[in-house]
């Protein structure tokens, strides 16, 4: 795949919203449309990366995990324990039981699971959970995990039928995050945002990679 700067501006771009969110700033109180711009392209990357090494051959989903890993987790471990010091000096002891169940869903990429168990009314706030932020890195990478193996398996049907299935899924996760009475009690009780990862784990991906596989189809 080319290089496409107009993606890199994307990304400078969607990065101001959630520094300026985290930062307090009252400029961009959602910012949490950075993150989803940032799945999007992530699903349209992704989407496009596979179906080109699929189409020439030269696609392993092994491989794929590996650059996945080699990207992500150094990063990742650097930011857990950088984080653990502060956590010890600066948390009270239930709130510090609550990062270390964080600290064992992070490298496992099921804290967004973890931080939404732990939502409710009597919930600390954002600011006392140092890795509330990889709730979005978990979203991802249970999209990274999951995703080839559906093209891998769903490609040998036909590119309609992926099309079809992609439009499918981010229509009914879309419909799940609106209306699913689950997402306002979460958000009711908490300062956690995490009833959007539900709806950006289905439908800014979905549209995304409905986008990508619709220019290689026209490509064809």
């Amino acid at each position: 795949m080319k290089y496409r700067p107009e993606i890199d501006g994307l990304r400078a771009l969607a990065i101001f919203p959630v520094i300026f969110f985290h930062s307090g700033i009252g400029l961009a109180k959602g910012g949490f449309v950075g993150v989803d711009v940032f799945f999007v392209i992530s699903g349209y990357l992704i989407t496009t990366i596979i179906i080109s090494d699929m189409e020439s051959g030269r696609f392993s989903i092994l491989e794929f995990y590996e650059r996945r890993a080699r990207r992500i987790l150094p990063a990742l471990f650097f930011v857990m324990a950088a984080s653990l010091p502060f956590a010890w000096l600066l948390l009270l002891p239930g709130d510090m039981k609550q990062f270390l169940q964080t600290v064992i869903g992070v490298p496992l990429f099921v804290s967004n699971i973890v931080l939404w168990r732990e939502s409710g009314y009597f919930d600390v706030s954002g600011e006392m959970k140092p890795l509330l932020h990889t709730w979005s890195l978990s979203v991802e990478e249970q999209f990274y995990i999951l995703y080839p193996a559906f093209l891998l398996l769903s490609c040998r049907l036909g590119k309609r039928f992926v099309l079809w299935s992609l439009a499918a899924g981010g229509v009914a996760g879309l419909f799940n995050a609106l209306y699913n009475p689950r997402y306002e009690s979460v958000t009711a009780g908490s300062t956690a945002p995490l009833h959007k990862a539900r709806a950006m784990f289905s439908t800014p991906f979905a549209l995304a990679m409905l986008r990508a596989c619709e220019r290689r189809r026209a490509m064809d």
